[in-house]
């Protein structure tokens, strides 16, 4: 087994021998914020407690049986909103019409898993805000988007390893176009809102990108480089990208909810996307 050990500032020696001192293994060091411990053995209640502690002491670690590498991969598939990017975008739109609770509050719910039909969910929260203005989209990129720490060097990292990009949202095309220019994304999928004369209308062209849409883009892009879905990564924070994720190879939450941490590979709570970059270097 390898483990990872991440901290967003430093992680010390001495932090990582508290907290590994009775585990055998070859500890390597990645970097200033990440050490890994190589070919350990322990049980899963010491794999539990270890997870404790080093939340306990805000570090990240990452458990795997193999030796996970940039090598095992094609695709990395990501979620945009509060995962490549800072914001839930529908709900800045909402805010920019001044119907920001209300509209979070049923993101809120489906991210959580507590509405189960995203589509539905996505329906409702479009009809709070329609008629809106359609330069509100423009304020929120320009006024509230950024990218979340790490990001640019996790994806410099996954094209430098020949691995393919899929940004794949339930968001919208306004943004997921701007994020993936940014970043030179190498595919982007997300919902494209209807605009009339120059109004939201509240409704969605074509299909919904649902969680089930976007593990079936995560199959598709996986045919075309003629791989499994095992050699794909698949990256979210919320309960719509669990389909895709059960799919993957590796699983990663981002800073996700509860639900999510709980079916996810492995889940970053404290480091920024190059967290993951981290985990799948080998020295």
């Amino acid at each position: 087994m390898k483990i990872t050990l991440q901290h967003p500032r430093a992680l010390t020696d001495a932090l990582v021998q508290s907290l590994t001192e009775n585990l055998a293994g070859e500890r390597v060091r990645i970097n200033a914020q990440c050490v890994q411990l190589k070919k350990t053995v322990f049980d899963p209640k010491r794999q539990h407690e270890l997870s404790e502690q080093a939340q306990a002491a805000g570090i990240d670690i990452a458990f795997s049986e193999r030796s996970l590498m940039w090598a095992d991969f094609q695709l990395l598939a990501m979620d945009m909103d509060s995962t490549l990017i800072n914001i839930e975008c529908i709900d800045e739109i909402a805010g920019m019409c001044g119907k920001k609770t209300e509209v979070a509050a049923i993101t809120e719910a489906a991210m959580r898993g507590e509405i189960t039909d995203f589509n539905e969910s996505l329906r409702r929260r479009l009809a709070i805000f329609a008629g809106a203005d359609a330069s509100v989209l423009q304020k929120v990129l320009n006024e509230s988007l950024q990218l979340n720490p790490g990001a640019e060097q996790l994806i410099s990292a996954a094209h430098a390893h020949g691995v393919q990009t899929l940004l794949v949202s339930g968001g919208f095309t306004f943004f997921a176009d701007a994020v993936q220019k940014r970043l030179n994304l190498t595919h982007a999928h997300a919902n494209e809102l209807e605009i009339i004369d120059g109004k939201i209308t509240g409704n969605v062209i074509g299909e919904i990108v649902s969680g089930d849409v976007k593990a079936a883009l995560v199959q598709k892009y996986c045919d075309a480089l003629n791989v499994p879905t095992s050699a794909a990564i698949c990256m979210g924070d919320g309960a719509n990208d669990l389909p895709m994720m059960a799919i993957g190879g590796l699983s990663v939450a981002y800073h996700a909810k509860p639900r999510v941490q709980a079916h996810a590979t492995i889940a970053l709570n404290h480091m920024g996307l190059d967290g993951l970059a981290n985990v799948l270097a080998h020295p």
